[in-house]
Parts: structure tokens; C-alpha cells; sequence
């Protein structure tokens, strides 16, 4: 039996029926699908950033004027259907090309999963019909969506480490994700403002009972979804509850130095009206002399702490499936 099968036998049947939507983008959206296909594949969406204009997808959207597809191909590969065909096929999706020795190809870094996006695109005239055709071919458990059918772009201030310098106006979603080692980000924004939220994913999070946020990167994978009016609206709005997973590590390239608590003030200060019911933390990721700061945090948000051993004992740096599957179960459960 499929190890996901076996896991979510063992975890019960009571979650069967749960609706899902996962929002974020990259490696923490993908971490998040690969628990929760465990426990609500038959009613799971995946929401994704359209922002990205680095490598692959960054060329592509350039090139053709489309949506970045990476994210997309990264959370279709998450939902992957757990047998043969379903494991091949996320191969072949984030399969990338090299050209031979001395020579720079036009395919050089592409991901064959971008291109296969980018193909059912262009004919068939939209996002969200090419997605869904994607993930039939893949076997995909859940469905795949956009925040956007518009091509966004992020721009951000940095006010450097020394308070003397002045502040640098970024200008790219890519080059924000490395902001943190130049200072801390303020005043980050989507363009165009205007933009309209992907209806498809406005209505799968109103018909969810719980709608997830992170882990990711936190201001390009994670805000980006409280950026844009019609999503803010929606996750405000929203009957669902809403529950928010914190990374394993709080100082990155894009959040250096950067607590806990700090990462929860951020959704506070852009999105002052969203509540959250739940916040699913490592306990390893806050520090004894963090907790009072960061719980008081999360109660600024309206949020319970639920602390949960989800990294992974192999490779402490990921979330665990299986330990992610099981936190999230009972949290769904109270």
C-alpha cells in the first residue's frame, strides 16, 4: 500500500470530508500539500503566487507574457497521485534541461513541468483550464489555482543594517527574496494594485472549512496573498478558519534577523483585519526566551499556539510529512 494511503488509513477517516485550501508558493506550499494530500486530497486546492520573475518562470514570463509557471508546477507535483504513474510524471515535471559541455542551449534551466504548463496555456486560453488539465494528466489529488489571472510583480524598501544609509527600492520578486541580507524589508507591494484576485480561488477559499498559510518564504511566498485586495478580502470574510504554519528556521536570505513573533507582526501590520484561529509551530523554532513575545503575538492575531515536532529527523532543515499530516488532523479535529 502507498505510504500516503497507509498514513491517512491510520489517521482516520473522521478528516475524509474536510475542504482545504493551501496559499503560499515554492518548497513551503509544497510542503504543506504533501501533508495535507494525506488527510484531505479529495477536497485540497492549492493557491499560488504569481509574482516570481527569476529563472525558468521568470524567462517564460518575459519571453511569452504568461504567468510564472514554477510555483504552479511545484504544487501539481506536490499532489502528485502517490503510484506509479503519479511519481514518474512529477519526475518528468521537475525534470530540468542541460545542454552538453560548451554549449548555452535556449532550454538551459527550464523545467520540462513549465513548458508542459506553458503548452496547455497557450491553447487553451486560460490559466485555470490548462491547470486542470495538467493535473489530470499527472494524477493530481486536489486541484491547482492562481491567486491571479494577471502576471504580478513585487516591489519593496530595504533600510539597510546601518540606519545611516538610505533606503533601497527593490523592484523584483527574486531580488527580494535575498533582501535580508542587505536589511529589513518595508513597505512591500503588488503590481499592478488593481489586480483581480482569481475567482476560482476566491470561491474555493469561501466554500473551505480551513484555509492555510505557510510555511514559505514570508514575504514573497507567504504576504503576497494579503497584498492582493480580492484575496485579502476573501480570507477575511471567510468562514473558514484559517490556520498559519511557521517556518523551521526564522533568519533567512529574505527575514534575516527576523523573530518568530516578528513574522506574525508582519501579517498583523499589512493585513490588520485578518484573524487567525490556529498557528502550528516547531518547538525547536522559538526559542525559550522567544515564547512570550511570539505568544503574545499570536494573541494579537487571535491565534492558539500549537506547538508540533513537524521537522523532519532526517533533514531538520523540511517539514515532515507525515509529523505535518498529524498536526494538522488535530487541529481539524478541535
Amino acid at each position: 500500500m502507498p505510504l500516503a494511503s497507509a498514513a491517512a488509513q491510520s489517521l482516520g477517516p473522521s478528516r475524509s470530508t474536510v475542504r482545504v485550501c493551501a496559499l503560499g508558493g515554492g518548497h513551503g506550499l509544497k510542503a504543506t500539500l504533501s501533508a495535507l494530500r494525506i488527510i484531505a486530497a479529495e477536497h485540497l486546492t492549492a493557491i499560488c503566487t504569481v509574482a516570481d520573475d527569476g529563472g525558468s518562470s521568470g524567462r517564460l514570463r518575459r519571453d511569452m507574457d504568461v504567468l510564472p509557471p514554477g510555483d504552479l508546477r511545484m504544487a501539481l507535483t506536490a499532489l502528485c497521485d502517490d503510484t506509479d504513474w503519479g511519481r514518474t510524471w512529477a519526475q518528468v515535471m521537475q525534470h530540468r534541461f542541460r545542454s552538453k559541455d560548451g554549449v548555452e542551449g535556449s532550454l538551459d534551466n527550464h523545467a520540462m513541468g513549465n513548458l508542459l504548463i506553458v503548452a496547455l496555456w497557450e491553447l487553451l486560453g486560460d490559466p485555470v483550464d490548462g491547470l486542470r488539465w495538467a493535473g489530470a494528466l499527472l494524477g493530481a489529488r486536489g486541484q491547482v489555482l492562481p491567486m491571479s489571472r494577471t502576471p504580478l510583480t513585487m516591489s519593496g524598501l530595504v533600510q539597510p543594517k546601518d540606519a545611516h544609509e538610505e533606503q533601497v527600492r527593490i523592484d523584483s520578486q527574486a531580488e527580494l527574496a535575498r533582501a535580508g541580507q542587505l536589511g529589513r524589508l518595508t513597505d512591500v507591494r503588488l503590481h499592478p494594485e488593481e489586480a483581480d484576485a482569481c475567482t476560482e480561488a476566491v470561491t474555493a477559499i469561501e466554500l473551505s472549512d480551513w484555509v492555510v498559510l505557510g510555511p514559505g518564504s514570508w514575504y514573497t511566498s507567504v504576504l503576497p496573498h494579503l497584498l492582493l485586495p480580492g484575496m485579502r478580502r476573501a480570507l477575511s470574510e471567510t468562514e473558514a478558519k484559517r490556520c498559519v504554519v511557521m517556518n523551521l528556521k526564522a533568519d533567512t536570505d529574505e527575514t534575516s534577523g527576523m523573530s518568530p513573533a516578528e513574522h506574525l507582526q508582519v501579517l498583523r501590520h499589512y493585513a490588520p483585519e485578518l484573524r487567525i484561529d490556529v498557528i502550528i509551530a516547531d518547538p525547536r523554532s522559538v526559542a525559550e526566551q522567544e515564547r512570550a513575545a511570539f505568544e503574545e503575538a499570536a494573541a494579537a492575531l487571535g491565534a492558539d499556539i500549537t506547538y508540533a515536532k513537524v521537522r523532519s529527523g532526517r533533514r531538520p532543515d523540511i517539514h515532515d510529512p507525515l509529523r505535518l499530516a498529524i498536526a494538522f488532523n488535530e487541529v481539524f479535529a478541535e
